[in-house]
């Protein structure tokens, strides 16, 4: 780890959580000041962002820009995807970086981009990624809970086939025996649409929350 006074440190692996792309590190140093967290569930489209990191090994570079989505998922670049996107200029090399906000609170990890486009940016949100460094530093790795069922969108098709009028939803396609799912009484064709009083309309917000 190279600091921007140019001390360097060799940092140890504590854990990681290939699933969302969050690892958490350990160097011998002192006197660091933390950032601190910020509340991700709380931003709002428009709202300014700061990304911070090191693009083509340019230290130290600060760029800004607007939140310009939240919950993006389907991506296919994690397991796990909750994305903020930004317009803040984020390049290889900022992967690692710290989003902001005008607080300089972190409200992200910037962790993407999307190669073809222009502004097109993604950050793993801190409310996300909190979670999961505190399992790792009190743990050394991250566990999750397990439903024990095959799951798939429900689609306006698969709704007319199965002769029902919902249009959002998470169809279960599977079962597994001796699951919980199995001993909470689920079966196959069962529709989810609520987990915790949270309205579910894909499969990726079934397996966030």
């Amino acid at each position: 780890v190279k600091m921007s006074d140019k001390r360097t440190f060799k940092a140890t692996l504590v854990g990681s959580d290939p699933k969302t792309d969050v690892a958490v590190i350990k160097i011998d140093a002192k006197d660091l000041k933390p950032l601190k967290f910020g509340d991700s569930s709380a931003l709002k489209i428009g709202q300014w962002a700061i990304a911070v990191g090191n693009p083509f090994g340019l230290n130290g570079t600060l760029t800004v820009g607007v939140i310009s989505a939240k919950g993006r998922s389907g991506l296919g670049i994690e397991t796990y995807e909750d994305f903020i996107q930004t317009d803040a200029s984020i390049n290889p090399g900022n992967s690692g970086g710290p989003l902001l906000n005008i607080y300089g609170e972190v409200i992200g990890i910037n962790t993407a981009i999307i190669a073809s486009g222009q502004g097109i940016g993604f950050a793993i949100p801190a409310n996300m990624a909190k979670p999961i460094i505190e399992q790792i530093i009190n743990k050394g790795k991250v566990e999750r809970s397990w439903m024990g069922v095959g799951i798939q969108d429900m689609t306006p098709e698969l709704a007319k086939s199965m002769g029902i009028k919902i249009d959002h939803g998470v169809v279960v396609n599977k079962v597994y025996p001796n699951s919980p799912a199995q001993k909470a009484g689920l079966k196959e064709g069962d529709v989810i649409l609520k987990c915790n009083n949270e309205t579910i309309t894909t499969s990726s917000e079934l397996q966030k929350v």
